[in-house]
């Protein structure tokens, strides 16, 4: 995968193999050796239960709460190449996401994003068991460092929307269309095969809160535009009802933010 950038909306130069340029943030060096380091521990019966507490589960409603700022710097998955290449990923995206928004930002970004997209997830879980149609392998795909890569996905997705990436070095994509492929990722490879539900829609607001963290002037501020856009798009439906029933005039509120 590589990146070429614009020169209005990053560095210039590639990402991927080729780099763009940037040095590697130690903050991004030691998140990197955090993720290897936990996923090696779970092949050893000694160290093996350490990721498992630290990993999203269940027992966050019986009182594990701390993973649910912990699951997404643990290792996760199989012994496999794609591990590798899942490491290189996180350091492509991660180096440029954190040069742009500094320490603070980043971090906050990380922490926020896992903590609400869990939430959402065992929230899902739990009405699900509710049901009767509760998954057999909750979480499997926002699990460990699989919500890191898609926060910093989604992150260079939003801050670099203009830049194109050449997904598998071959088709030259505008990052912007990054945000669609995760989703798209999580519901072919997450959703229909393990029913996992709860992980899908975790990764979905995990997507969401990234892109209104970053887009519309902070976290506090997209929400209020979002609620902002239901409240009005409600209020267009009871209006066209009100048209079809009593055959009212209805006048136009006009586009402002005011909900009339």
């Amino acid at each position: 995968m590589a990146t070429r950038y614009p020169d209005r909306s990053g560095p210039r130069g590639f990402g991927g193999f080729s780099g763009s340029g940037a040095p590697p943030p130690r903050d991004v060096v030691l998140l990197l050796a955090a993720v290897f380091v936990t996923f090696s521990m779970q092949f050893f019966e000694s160290t093996a239960l350490v990721p498992a507490l630290l990993r999203l589960t269940p027992a966050v409603l019986s009182g594990f709460v701390w993973q649910l700022v912990t699951y997404p710097f643990v290792g996760a998955g199989g012994a496999s190449i794609w591990f590798l290449l899942e490491l290189l990923v996180l350091f492509w995206f991660g180096r440029d996401v954190f040069w742009r928004l500094g320490r603070r930002r980043f971090w906050r970004l990380i922490l926020v994003t896992a903590v609400v997209a869990a939430a959402v997830a065992l929230l899902t879980h739990v009405l699900m068991g509710l049901a009767g149609g509760e998954s057999t392998a909750p979480f499997i795909t926002m699990q460990g460092h699989r919500m890191l890569i898609t926060i910093l996905i989604a992150a260079f997705a939003t801050l670099y929307g203009e830049a194109t990436i050449l997904l598998f070095f071959v088709l030259p994509l505008k990052a912007r269309w990054f945000l669609w492929l995760e989703i798209l990722a999580a519901f072919v490879f997450g959703l229909l095969p393990s029913k996992d539900l709860a992980g899908f829609l975790g990764v979905c607001t995990a997507v969401l809160v990234v892109y209104t963290s970053l887009r519309s002037g902070g976290l506090k501020r997209g929400f209020h535009d979002w609620r902002k856009r239901l409240e009005r798009w409600i209020l267009e439906r009871r209006l066209a009802r009100l048209r079809r029933r009593r055959r009212f005039d209805v006048v136009d509120g006009g586009k402002d933010e005011i909900v009339h």
